[in-house]
């Protein structure tokens, strides 16, 4: 068992508590697995309890970022589970790589394709997700896809917020605790432009570019031929200190950008869906 380093609320130990006792009592599960705190707060408690009979997947294919993959890997790594990784074919479909406002539906269905048949295949009990409460109150059509697998969210179940995750991560010593948040690259189009692996590579590059230079979390939103970045608003002094425009500029149009913009706003998480 993971040892309790910190003092938790009493409302975050009875959710410990509570969802300790209910993946004990699942004999087996395989967790849809991202590296993100959630799924890694959800993995990691289904080891602690369930041992070899856990098994993390994660799913891959050109959305996902080549550092997301390697943090995924090292962080299961960590926690001791085991840790499978599957191809996943979402950009192939029209229903995701047209990019409609329901893409991320396309992309669970597809996911939990795999999740599902391996579950069976390997007798393991259940599928788990990391989904938790706060995800509830965005716009998340692939939850409903999740569902529609039969895959369960525990963490949304017994009420965990993005923050009892982060909180609770910590005093189990998870070193990734306060990992920020970072959505799959599709995140990075709006709704009704095509998606193609090229241009998710250009989103990624990009991306890396600038983390290199020391920013703790970025997005380049892909706009036609545009590139906006996005940063938090407390990294804008330094992004303007730290960084060459002209040789960014010729990066980005090295890429395949005609244009890029900073945006003043900073980052807001799923700006796209307003």
């Amino acid at each position: 068992m993971f040892n309790q380093l910190e003092i938790l609320s009493d409302e975050q130990s009875e959710k410990l508590y509570t969802i300790r006792r209910y993946i004990k009592s699942l004999e087996s599960a395989c967790i849809a697995y991202s590296g993100g705190v959630d799924s890694s707060l959800v993995a990691s408690l289904a080891f602690e309890q369930l041992g070899c009979k856990a098994l993390a997947i994660t799913g891959i294919s050109p959305a996902l970022a080549n550092t997301l993959l390697e943090e995924a890997r090292s962080q299961a790594k960590w926690i001791g589970v085991k840790h499978l990784e599957i191809k996943t074919s979402e950009l192939d479909q029209s229903s995701y790589n047209k990019n409609p406002k329901n893409r991320c539906f396309a992309c669970k269905k597809e996911l939990h394709k795999h999740t599902t048949y391996l579950s069976e295949k390997l007798n393991y009990k259940i599928v788990l997700d990391g989904v938790n409460l706060d995800d509830l109150k965005d716009y998340r059509p692939g939850i409903e896809a999740s569902k529609k697998a039969g895959v369960i969210s525990p963490l949304a179940e017994f009420k965990f917020s993005k923050q009892d995750i982060r909180d609770i991560s910590r005093a189990l010593g998870f070193p990734w605790w306060d990992k920020p948040a970072q959505p799959c690259l599709s995140s990075r189009f709006p709704y009704g432009q095509e998606i193609t692996s090229e241009r998710l590579k250009m989103v990624e590059k990009a991306e890396e570019y600038l983390k290199e230079g020391g920013l703790s979390e970025v997005r380049v939103r892909c706009q036609g031929s545009t590139a906006r970045i996005e940063i938090p608003k407390d990294e804008l002094k330094y992004f303007f200190n730290k960084y060459n425009f002209g040789e960014l500029v010729q990066y980005f149009s090295d890429l395949g950008f005609n244009c890029t913009s900073l945006d003043l706003e900073g980052l807001v998480s799923g700006k796209l869906n307003r």
